[in-house]
């Protein structure tokens, strides 16, 4: 057949390119092989690793409700999108990634670890020589035998002798209204929405003590959602050790931002730590260490908080329910991302002003120093110090502030930079 159409096409004199195609055809071995419709279609992928996403470490991990996605490539890191699929370092702390529900429109997503993969593995050591006195084991088994757990394995509701000595600022002041609205909200479970754990498995109970014991973060996102206005990025889901919310830029990449960006981020920030103290359900939220990644801004220009880590709740309707004593329980819940000889921090010694004066220390000074003329620049570098200066005096700190923003208002911009305001910044003062 590859003979008969070869002296075909050697008749055609003046068709040297169709001689050459027919050629390459029928009396090519290789091509014939590659043209075959029996040879199948590979499409690249990549085939996801348990332990990459710690599902090899659950139960002591945070859930499995968005593990779907990533098996079906519908959650995709960055590194996906090139052509040699591979995936990121497993050291890093957080990942840029791409979802999508149609698989149509894709949009940013942060994928992030509660903690570094060392410290996830320092204390994974520690579960295990500590309980088993092995260096390796089971996480899950270790950790079902404990005191604590077993508690909460006969526990109706979560109360707060559950979550004594756990390091989480969220938890060291807890109120019996804050741990009901954890158990109603937690995202990992289908049927939540009650008080009571009924709901809840033993598989369950210890994801949401393991999570609460190593970084409150993924709960806060779940128990005060963007959808009612707080200033959190939308929780997605997690798989294993990974936790899948909206993606927010890091305030550290705005530090060089134009004048009128920064005053505009300045009035974010400032008037987040005012709805952190100020709010309708009478929880006052306070931070225990801000950096450049604490915040984080949205596409559109809105300021969020884009790491809630290091933030602390009291409750001023109910306060603390701990009686004296538990705060400083230990066992090894309490060690599992900090040292257990740390200082315990008592509820008492929280100052109303406290994120302020830190945001006016660290962060603040980098978003708006040299960033004005004279005399505005020596205005707001006074009110900064102020402000700085300010832990022992509540009221200046106050003073300071509304100055500030008042001196801040009329240096923004209305334009589509701030897509979160604009157009309306055109008709009314009120943004």
């Amino acid at each position: 057949m590859g003979r008969w159409i070869c002296h075909l096409c050697s008749r055609v004199a003046d068709s040297w390119l169709l001689l050459l195609l027919v050629l390459a055809l029928s009396c090519s071995p290789a091509a014939a092989v590659t043209a075959s419709p029996s040879a199948p279609h590979v499409k690249p992928s990549y085939s996801f690793g348990r332990t990459f996403l710690g599902l090899d470490k659950c139960n002591a991990c945070i859930g499995t409700s968005i593990c779907k996605k990533f098996f079906k490539e519908e959650i995709r890191f960055d590194t996906w999108l090139s052509s040699r699929l591979k995936l990121p370092p497993s050291y890093l702390l957080s990942y840029s990634g791409n979802y999508t529900d149609d698989a149509q429109s894709w949009r940013l997503v942060d994928i992030t670890r509660l903690t570094t993969k060392y410290q996830h593995d320092q204390a994974d050591k520690r579960i295990c020589t500590s309980l088993l006195k092995t260096k390796t084991c089971s996480l899950e088994r270790a950790l079902r035998r404990t005191h604590r757990f077993q508690k909460w394995l006969r526990a109706k509701r979560l109360t707060p002798d559950l979550v004594q000595g756990l390091s989480s600022p969220m938890l060291r002041c807890p109120s019996q209204r804050l741990l009901d609205r954890i158990v109603r909200r937690y995202a990992e479970v289908p049927d939540a929405g009650s008080i009571y754990m009924d709901h809840l498995t033993d598989r369950d109970k210890l994801r949401l003590l393991y999570t609460l014991s190593v970084n409150s973060h993924p709960i806060l996102l779940q128990i005060f959602p963007d959808v009612e206005g707080w200033p959190f990025p939308r929780y997605l889901g997690s798989c294993g050790r990974l936790v899948v919310s909206a993606s927010t830029q890091p305030l550290r990449d705005f530090f060089g931002a134009a004048p009128e960006v920064a005053a505009d981020l300045a009035l974010q920030l400032l008037a987040v730590l005012r709805s952190m103290g100020t709010n309708d359900l009478n929880y006052f939220f306070y931070f225990t260490h801000v950096d450049a990644g604490t915040f984080g801004v949205f596409s559109n220009g809105h300021l969020f908080i884009r790491d809630a880590s290091t933030l602390g709740i009291i409750d001023k309707e109910e306060g603390s329910q701990l009686i004296d004593g538990q705060q400083e329980y230990k066992d090894i819940f309490s060690c599992l991302t900090v040292d257990c000889q740390s200082a315990f921090v008592s509820c008492n010694s929280i100052r109303e002003k406290q994120s302020l004066v830190m945001v006016c220390q660290e962060l603040l000074p980098k978003l708006l120093k040299g960033k004005f003329l004279q005399p505005v620049q020596e205005k707001i570098d006074s009110f900064l110090q102020h402000c700085a200066d300010g832990l022992a005096d509540d009221q200046g700190v106050n003073e300071a502030l509304a100055k500030l923003a008042e001196l801040l208002k009329p240096l923004r911009s209305c334009d589509s930079r701030f897509a979160y305001r604009y157009p309306d910044c055109k008709y009314s003062d009120k943004y």
